[in-house]
């Protein structure tokens, strides 16, 4: 057993070790400092440290609801402007510096995702439609797309 200075020695056990505790707040005082210690009641004293943390800004919502949320958006299939299934959308790339999407990544070729590739097009060449739920990119073919570069995400 520790001893703590101002503390007593060990009492006996049974009737009159609990009569002479529930006289003695001296008991009381180790709990009640283990408690504030752990609710932060008590704090070490110290220069206030500076608050950091995320600037937040009010965005007008109305907005927000216009945007496409890209959850929806990837995995859905790509079309030609002559309405021919050229691809599924596989990813959004967003640019580093800029924070504006900047590429999609299309899954093209294969059968049942079997002998897919992936390639990269400008995301601004593709056109979402509300509506219908589609997404084209015009002028595009299976062919054409097959010859792009494959894009392979970094490891």
């Amino acid at each position: 057993m520790a001893a703590f200075p101002g503390s007593r020695t060990p009492l006996k056990s049974g009737i009159d070790a609990a009569v002479a505790r529930r006289r003695s707040p001296d008991w009381i005082m180790w709990p009640a400092l283990a408690m504030a210690l752990a609710t932060g009641i008590v704090l070490a004293p110290g220069p206030a440290r500076p608050q950091t943390g995320v600037a937040l800004v009010k965005v007008d919502l109305s907005i927000v609801m216009q945007g496409y949320r890209l959850s929806k958006v990837i995995g859905s299939n790509v079309f030609n402007d002559k309405n021919e299934k050229i691809g599924t959308l596989d990813d959004v790339i967003a640019d580093k510096d800029k924070k504006v999407l900047t590429f999609a990544v299309l899954q093209v070729g294969g059968f049942l995702g079997l002998g897919s590739r992936l390639v990269a097009v400008p995301y601004d060449s593709l056109v979402i439609d509300d509506k219908e739920g589609k997404v084209t990119l015009p002028g595009a073919t299976k062919d054409e797309l097959k010859k792009l570069s494959e894009f392979n995400y970094p490891a």
